[in-house]
C-alpha cells in the first residue's frame, strides 16, 4: 500500500467504524490532473446506496477539515462488490481457496498478470495455481488483486 493511501486509511478508519461499517480499502487513482479517491466500505448485511451516501458525507467533512490531498479530487464511496479488491494480509488469508486475479508491480516468470486459485498465503508469499501450475508471488510485489466472482 502506498504511503498516502496508508495515511488516508489511518485517518478515515475511526470515522467509518464509528458509523458501524468496515473500511475495506482505499484506492487513490491519478489520471493526469484528475485524482479519484475510492473508499470501499462493507458490513455483514451488505451495503446500500444510502450507506454509501452516509459515509460519503461523514468522510467528506473530515477530509475538508484535515485536507490530506493537496490537489482537487473526486470522492467515490462504494461496496467492494463481488469482484472485491484485496488490500490487506487478513483479506488475502480470508480468500484462500478462492479464484483471484493478481497484477504484479514487477514481472515474475515473464508475466505480470495471474488468474487462478489462491492455494495458500503466509503473510509474505502467496501461492496461486494457474492452469495446474503453482506460482509463488511476493505479497509486497502485488500492485492489484481482485476476487473472481463465481456465478
Amino acid at each position: 500500500m502506498a504511503k498516502q493511501e496508508q495515511q488516508l486509511t489511518e485517518l478515515l478508519t475511526p470515522t467509518v467504524e464509528t458509523a458501524g461499517y468496515l473500511l475495506w480499502g482505499i484506492e487513490l487513482v491519478r489520471a493526469g490532473r484528475h485524482t479519484t479517491l475510492r473508499v470501499f466500505i462493507d458490513k455483514a448485511d451488505g451495503i446500500t446506496v444510502e450507506d454509501c451516501a452516509l459515509i460519503s458525507r461523514e468522510i467528506s467533512a473530515l477530509l475538508d477539515v484535515e485536507d490530506p490531498i493537496p490537489t482537487e479530487y473526486t470522492l467515490e464511496v462504494s461496496s467492494p462488490g463481488l469482484d472485491r479488491p484485496l488490500f490487506t494480509e487478513a483479506q488475502f488469508s480470508q480468500y484462500v481457496g478462492h479464484k483471484l486475479e493478481v497484477k504484479l508491480t514487477i514481472p515474475q516468470d515473464s508475466r505480470r498478470k495471474f488468474k487462478g486459485l489462491l492455494t495458500s498465503f503466509d503473510g509474505d508469499m502467496l501461492v496461486i495455481e494457474v492452469d495446474g501450475k503453482p506460482y509463488s508471488l511476493l505479497f509486497d510485489n502485488i500492485d492489484k488483486a481482485n476476487v473472481v466472482p463465481v456465478f
